[in-house]
């Protein structure tokens, strides 16, 4: 991969953390021998929660094999990643004296480990158990503090194993989740050339491609993800991995994360805000992506526009967010990211911001079908957002991230014709 992106056009040198990636059969049982063969510290801190210490069948028992000294946190059904368990898992670093973090499991588990590990200096490995999320690899981890989910600097894992039964495995919702990680990707990388289009902010066409390649291999899986196939679970993951190593290479989220990742991120808050069941991220993001992808193609339907200066009525902003939020939320905007663009360029560029979308995003309907031949949610009643919720999020989500997004500009443009 990185001999692939020597001398890049780009002009900059790419690297990662990450050592080794393992995805094959069997691999719960050679846990032990793979981590140290990376060089993986022997005293570790094992966190896990009861489902996925579950999953991972024999681990415990093949690392005290390997010589692993263990001290273990076991959450009992971690479903967010809350500052304070970062907290409370630094704690547990310095009270066991331990050199490094074995995540085991998705999601939530591998945010807090790989934030402690970055704030403690410790060596990070991941085990995986389900193939649900696109922060396998990644450097940074979203984590809610004060109701509000903000991006942490966090340490790329050195090792990642993916025993591929163990991923096959596990509840399809769980897979359908990964699936629709990766369809959102189409509209975070439309987003991404647009923004270097009109800001000339940091982009790499190969680090794109190498998304777009793991993206085109999940998408031809979609039949069969329900099903328990190591293969379509063993796809799902490397595309998932490939995404997070893409978002090292830049620097940013930029290459997995879009204006359906920050409208899923405002869901996620207000259901928060309201003491609401947040859904699995993927899940959300996958029905997200349809909603961005729909609005992309109205957008890209404008032949011509019309531009002027940002018009956002920002007493409406500040109502739609509400409470504590609305501190966060204008941290965010101050300044706001609409005073990067001229007006002038944004009409100028038009014409090529539609043939971005056109060359970049499925159909609306095409993407829809893929996401529900895959099991995967694509409605928003399917992760209980509301009519007037979905509809606060289309319009507000933007102020979430000081972050150019074609859905940011739209104060900003009218149709021509």
């Amino acid at each position: 991969m990185l001999a692939s992106l020597k001398d890049c056009p780009c002009g900059r040198v790419h690297t990662f953390r990450t050592r080794r990636v393992e995805i094959g059969l069997g691999l719960t049982e050679k846990a032990g021998s793979l981590l140290l063969e990376a060089g993986f510290p022997h005293r570790i801190l094992l966190v896990a929660d009861e489902n996925t210490i579950k999953a991972s069948g024999g681990l415990r028992e093949n690392l005290r094999a390997s010589g692993f000294e263990m001290t273990e946190h076991l959450f009992n059904n971690l479903t967010n990643a809350y500052a304070e368990d970062v907290l409370l898992l630094r704690n547990r670093c310095r009270e066991a004296a331990v050199d490094g973090i074995l995540a085991v499991g998705s999601g939530s588990i591998n945010d807090l480990c790989r934030v402690a590990a970055y704030k403690e200096n410790k060596a990070f490995a991941i085990y995986a158990t389900a193939p649900s999320m696109d922060g396998f690899a990644s450097d940074t981890a979203p984590i809610i503090e004060n109701g509000f989910k903000l991006t942490w600097q966090a340490k790329q894992p050195e090792v990642i194993i993916a025993d591929m039964r163990v991923l096959a495995a596990a509840p399809s919702e769980l897979k359908a989740s990964g699936f629709g990680d990766m369809a959102a990707k189409y509209t975070a990388l439309a987003d991404w050339r647009i923004a270097h289009l009109l800001t000339g902010e940091y982009y790499c066409p190969r680090i794109a491609q190498l998304v777009t390649d793991g993206l085109e291999k999940v998408m031809s899986m979609a039949d069969r993800v329900t099903e328990n196939d190591p293969e379509a679970a063993a796809r799902i993951m490397e595309g998932l991995v490939m995404s997070g190593l893409a978002m090292s290479l830049a620097g940013s989220s930029r290459p997995a994360s879009g204006a359906e990742h920050v409208l899923s991120h405002f869901w996620e808050c207000k259901k928060l805000q309201a003491g609401l069941w947040t859904e699995f991220h993927g899940k959300k993001t996958g029905v997200a992506s349809v909603l961005i992808t729909e609005l992309y193609w109205k957008l890209a339907s404008y032949t011509s526009v019309e531009t002027h200066a940002d018009e956002t009525d920002w007493d409406a902003v500040r109502a739609a967010y509400g409470g504590a939020l609305t501190d966060e939320m204008m941290k965010m905007n101050s300044p706001t990211v609409t005073d990067e663009i001229d007006p002038a360029v944004l009409r100028e560029k038009w014409p090529e911001i539609r043939r971005i979308i056109m060359e970049t995003l499925p159909e609306t309907q095409a993407l829809r079908s893929l996401l529900k031949r895959a099991g995967a949610a694509t409605e928003p009643i399917e992760v209980h957002v509301d009519d007037a919720l979905r509809e606060l999020g289309i319009k507000y989500h933007p102020y979430m991230r000081h972050r150019v997004l074609l859905t940011r500009l739209i104060p900003m443009l009218e149709p021509a014709d």
